[in-house]
């Protein structure tokens, strides 16, 4: 046998045995998430395990529609909630890149209307704290009643509409623009602003995290770059990243692939969206979102491609200290307020990513930085107690059993 031939039949061995080894544990897993899945607390979710490379395994599980048995895939979308800050963040550090703006600028500077906290008036709150949680900004009784409003156009029977006394979604007609909501609650002269939607700290000394000051951060990419938020995302990050099943709106994605959402297994949920839609209404498939998982493993490790290396170490540089906390949560090893890069959470295991939740959907979305290999958990059925929390994690600790043998 000569050596070429030799050398040839050990490399084709080597790998056969690999791909077998690969093939018996994706389909371990499978069986796994199977099995917590008979444990009914959700109707349908998917999930991704990647490293900076490749994709290694993407599945979804149970149904997009009980009613119409419409299956839950990989590429099934839906909202994924706040793991949409993340893309805040990196659209922020873009825009420096092209010299729009500055992290440290003052806010008013970008906007149409003042923003300032009514304690402090004379201390600017700047870009850097809105993706710090530190602008004082707090998520106040308008931000829950008038920012979930009801997809047109859709059969509204055999759904809930009624909420938690907070929390409500409105009819369609009550839409108004991102910029009037932020105008009318967070401007002095607004009609719904309140001023105890303010803390009673300066700009920049405490974390409370704050949806609305995600949004209002969004609205200054628009004011600085001249294009609306969802344009610019498209253009630079999800172009990019083909990401091309995608989107902020409805509009943007195809409605036949994207799931109900459902209150209990048992209770549909009507469509929705968010009039402050960049805090938490990006629509995604498991299968879209592993492209960008991955571009962050590569860009924590200087091999980014959509951020220079210097902007992705500024976002993932963690920005605060004890000081910045009334208290920390170390014990949840994926408790993304324990520290914070640029709309980027880190926990006090060292994880990196985010975690999202509301109404009908709960999701994740964390790396590990020693291993690089991420994890995506999206689930389109409300956690409404301690057993849905445990399925839940469940489900994340046997993508955990499984990661490394991928």
């Amino acid at each position: 046998m000569n050596k070429f031939f030799f050398f040839s039949l050990i490399l084709f061995l080597t790998y056969s045995c690999t791909q077998k080894h690969q093939h018996t544990t994706q389909e371990l897993l499978s069986k796994e998430l199977n099995e917590v899945y008979r444990e009914g607390q959700f109707n349908g979710y998917s999930v991704a395990i990647v490293n900076e490379h490749r994709t290694l395994y993407k599945r979804g599980v149970g149904y997009a529609n009980v009613a119409t048995n419409q299956d839950y895939t990989e590429h099934t979308l839906q909202n994924i909630v706040s793991i949409s800050k993340t893309l805040v963040g990196i659209a922020l550090l873009k825009a420096q890149e092209l010299g729009k703006l500055k992290l440290d600028d003052p806010i008013n500077n970008y906007l149409p209307f003042k923003v300032n906290n009514p304690y402090y008036p004379a201390t600017p709150i700047r870009i850097r704290h809105l993706a710090t949680h530190t602008s004082t900004i707090k998520d106040g009784e308008v931000y829950l009643k008038r920012n979930y409003v009801l997809k047109p156009n859709q059969d509204l029977s055999n759904v809930k509409l009624a909420l938690e006394d907070e929390q409500i979604i409105n009819p369609y007609d009550s839409l108004i623009s991102m910029k009037s909501f932020l105008q009318n609650t967070l401007s002095a002269d607004g009609k719904w602003y309140k001023k105890e939607d303010f803390l009673t700290q300066k700009p920049g000394e405490l974390f409370e995290y704050s949806n609305i000051a995600t949004a209002l951060a969004a609205a200054i990419i628009e004011n600085a770059t001249g294009e609306s938020f969802y344009e610019f995302m498209t253009k630079y990050i999800l172009k990019p990243l083909k990401m091309k099943h995608s989107g902020w709106r409805f509009a943007d994605i195809d409605i036949s692939k994207h799931s109900r959402l459902y209150y209990t297994p048992d209770t549909l949920l009507p469509y929705y969206s968010l009039i402050t839609y960049p805090d938490g209404n990006f629509i995604t498939s498991s299968s879209d979102l592993a492209n960008y998982l991955r571009e962050l493993i590569k860009g924590y490790s200087g091999k980014g491609t959509i951020l220079s290396r210097e902007s992705f170490q500024t976002y993932f540089s963690e920005q605060l200290s004890a000081q910045n906390y009334h208290e920390r949560n170390e014990k949840n090893p994926y408790n993304d307020e324990y520290n914070i890069g640029i709309f980027i959470g880190f926990s006090a295991a060292g994880n990196i990513g985010h975690t999202g939740g509301d109404p009908g959907i709960a999701s994740m979305m964390f790396f590990n930085p020693k291993d690089k290999i991420g994890k995506i958990l999206i689930v389109n059925t409300n956690i409404n107690d301690k057993k849905g929390s445990n399925q839940f994690y469940k489900i994340w600790n046997t993508l955990d059993k499984y990661q490394s043998q991928l």
